[in-house]
């Protein structure tokens, strides 16, 4: 390996800058050129990249979101997009490829390590949702982000007795809304995981808390949560059922941004150079996780076939301190 890329792709999550820390620096103190690629898969069809040096990624471990951007790319998902990539990665000499992301970007990474481009992937996602791995990048910083806003919202739903429905991101997976609902004492918590009942989970969980003496109440909702309509739809039921005004708020992108926690920068960190000394060997068709606080390497297809659901006796403890 003489040179290597670096690329963020999908959406982005604190973290991600740690991680291009690591790799870049990690590969110039082990004698290679570490070039820089803008905007994912499309930055590398276009050629758009830059060679890194260890001053290029100073002062930027405590930074949220990642310098070198990200965008989709239709395009890298057919036959000729990939060749396209495959051609500008032999015409600037990249010898192998990090690519830092979620599922999509793992599958676009086999298919270029099954073109003679070694890829290695790693995880930075703030939903949580890579089956293989316990924690991706970004996932902690989400969590307190949600955590820390949340709290200021039950301020002013202390003050005048209502019931806010919050709705976090996680696209499909309850990670983020269970472990943050049970943070916060949320009185119920929503995930696409556990079938919705709102009669007998909301409601009547609402009123059975009234008649305890309790005036307020939080209910998180996970947005990949089916059959409620919107937050707004299900605050307004909410209040016309219980009597409790109501209101609803969507936290959307503030929960990607923001500095990343201790967490995500060492994870990052350890990530992000474990991809590269995988890369030096001539390895590709990996995905860094961790499992159990290890730090490991397993085969994409491997890892992408794997499954993950919420943890069932974490939602249960959150139900029942949460009364």
């Amino acid at each position: 390996m003489k040179t290597i890329g670096v690329l963020t792709s999908g959406g982005d999550a604190p973290g991600m800058n740690a991680a291009i820390r690591a790799v870049v620096r990690t590969g110039c103190e082990s004698g290679m050129r570490v070039m820089g690629i803008r905007r994912g898969f499309r930055g590398l069809i276009d050629g758009d990249m830059y060679e890194m040096n260890l001053r290029s990624v100073s002062d930027i471990i405590h930074r949220g979101g990642t310098i070198l951007y990200s965008a989709r790319c239709d395009e890298f998902r057919t036959d000729e997009g990939i060749n396209k990539a495959v051609d500008v990665c032999h015409e600037v000499g990249l010898d192998g490829l990090v690519v830092i992301g979620g599922d999509g970007s793992f599958k676009g990474a086999s298919d270029l390590s099954k073109k003679g481009i070694p890829c290695i992937g790693i995880p930075g996602t703030i939903d949580n949702d890579i089956a293989s791995c316990d924690y991706t990048i970004g996932y902690d910083t989400a969590m307190n982000t949600i955590m820390d806003m949340v709290d200021r919202i039950r301020d002013t739903t202390e003050s005048h007795h209502r019931c806010s429905v919050v709705e976090v991101m996680g696209r499909n997976s309850g990670f983020l809304a269970l472990n943050a609902g049970l943070a916060i004492g949320a009185t119920c918590i929503l995930v696409p995981e556990i079938k919705l009942d709102i009669e007998n989970y909301v409601i009547d969980r609402m009123r059975r808390t009234q008649k305890t003496g309790k005036e307020h109440f939080v209910i998180l909702v996970s947005e990949g949560v089916k059959g409620i309509g919107s937050v707004d739809e299900l605050a307004k039921y909410i209040q016309k059922h219980t009597g409790v005004e109501s209101r609803a708020t969507i936290l959307g992108h503030v929960q990607r941004g923001g500095s990343p926690s201790v967490r995500d920068r060492v994870l990052a960190s350890q990530m992000g150079n474990r991809a590269v000394h995988i890369l030096i060997k001539g390895i590709g068709n990996r995905i860094v996780v961790t499992r159990s606080d290890n730090i490991l390497d397993l085969d994409i297809y491997e890892a992408l076939s794997m499954s993950k659901t919420i943890d069932l006796d974490l939602y249960r403890i959150a139900n029942e301190i949460s009364i």
